[in-house]
């Protein structure tokens, strides 16, 4: 299909999704236009550099920004695709917010003109696309809406969510099937047409309903198997088991295949998305909302096993080892490490040192607590205890002579080679 690049495109929100998606679209050859709220981010971005991490991603933005094909403002400008891609957290009572999406069309609305195509990428709970419809019907009386009528519309408006893992976005965005849902067909296959100029991966068309219950579904498929996971090592705890032993000798069975447990669930999708569905039918939702439960237990769990490890060697230093949601990343979004590791510095302050080789400085979290940030070499040198909290590859190398000495809680399961070490007569396991 040839590339009509002609197109103006507009990215609003420039965050782990929004700058990687502006920048590859820019790279096709579009002109386009990234709209952040942070004057930081619009200042960081036209000087061609990136407020985040993420594998190529410094070297693509660079690239576009000098060539002219990405720029941003912290304003929205007239342009014939607008891709929303905000975020949509959870309130305190775990309700959905899709508060920065109606925002962000509010900001568009002034611009908008027939033959726009307007596409929410942010997760969002089912109804929403029909939200950001309505209410562009409500600011621009003037245009005719999709699915209002026997008319044809003037825009084309329609829902495709990004699937793509922290450290390899710049590639699934290009390589992964995308589910595109239209409020019409006709939206449909005008987004289905923009998507297929720069995805390589199948495009499938639905409606829009249907594409955002797509996206939440594949979040708590994943939060569900997690939970089983982190369930079977609370179990393996009290039962004084391996359980990474037993997952090893139960995926020999050639229809199972259990996950790894952790410390509990992180991230901007798996550890948020599922309470949308539990939110549209909490009556029906109960495995849904069991797992979430689950998972949000597990760090309650951890909290309180590696407690009974720090209390065993009154003031000795506990190296926290990680704080971001995953391996290998700098995304610190509703972690699980880092809820452990800042529950641990209130409790025991200045004896908490924290290593993450993927943070220059503390995350707020652990404001007055005394906690430091430390490396793993000043770990090893000057702590006795050891929780192991994420699986970076820097704390997988530590080699068993470098840290036979040490009492270790392992929520990872890296260091599974590490002997059993017993103080006074409390034995405690270094496995959970």
């Amino acid at each position: 299909m040839p590339l009509d690049t002609e197109k103006k495109v507009s990215v609003i929100g420039l965050g782990y999704i929004g700058l990687p998606t502006a920048a590859l679209i820019a790279r096709s050859g579009f002109k386009v236009l990234g709209v952040d709220v942070s004057s930081h981010v619009v200042d960081t971005v036209n000087s061609g550099k990136v407020h985040i991490e993420e594998v190529d991603l410094d070297g693509l933005v660079q690239g576009v920004v000098s060539r002219g094909n990405l720029r941003a403002s912290t304003q929205v400008e007239e342009s014939d695709v607008f891709l929303i891609a905000v975020p949509t957290p959870v309130s305190e009572d775990r309700a959905p917010d899709i508060s920065y999406i109606l925002d962000a069309a509010r900001m568009l609305s002034p611009v908008l003109k027939a033959d726009d195509v307007i596409i929410l990428e942010s997760t969002s709970p089912v109804g929403t696309t029909e939200k950001v419809r309505d209410l562009l019907a409500q600011l621009r009386p003037d245009l005719k809406m999709p699915g209002k009528g026997a008319a044809a519309a003037d825009v084309a408006i329609a829902y495709c969510p990004e699937r793509v893992l922290p450290g390899r976005i710049l590639v699934e965005l290009i390589n992964n099937d995308r589910c595109i849902g239209g409020i019409t067909p006709r939206c449909a296959r005008k987004a289905l047409t923009f998507y297929r100029q720069f995805v390589r991966g199948e495009c499938i068309t639905t409606n829009a309903r249907a594409a955002e219950m797509t996206k939440l579904v594949e979040n708590s498929y994943r939060d569900v198997n997690i939970a089983f996971a982190n369930e079977l090592s609370v179990i393996a705890d009290g039962l004084d088991l391996d359980v990474w032993e037993v997952i090893r000798l139960a995926n020999r069975h050639p229809r199972v295949n259990i996950l790894q447990p952790g410390p509990g669930v992180g991230g901007h999708c798996i550890a948020v998305d599922p309470w949308f569905i539990v939110h549209s039918d909490p009556e029906n939702a109960r495995l849904i909302r069991t797992a979430r439960e689950v998972n949000d237990a597990k760090i309650d769990h951890v909290f309180e096993r590696a407690s009974r490890m720090i209390d065993a060697i009154p003031g000795a230093p506990i190296a926290c080892l990680g704080l971001a949601f995953k391996a290998n990343i700098d995304d610190f979004r509703e972690s699980p490490a880092l809820k452990v590791a800042s529950q641990l510095a209130r409790r025991y302050g200045n004896r908490v040192k924290l290593v993450e080789p993927y943070a220059e400085a503390l995350p707020m979290e652990f404001a007055g607590t005394g906690a430091e940030l430390i490396d793993i070499d000043s770990a090893i040198e000057s702590c006795p205890l050891f929780v192991v909290l994420v699986d970076h590859d820097v704390f997988k190398s530590v080699p068993l002579d470098e840290r036979a000495d040490k009492h270790v809680y392992d929520t990872r399961g890296i260091w599974r080679d590490q002997p059993a070490q017993v103080q006074n007569t409390a034995a405690f396991r270094v496995a959970v």
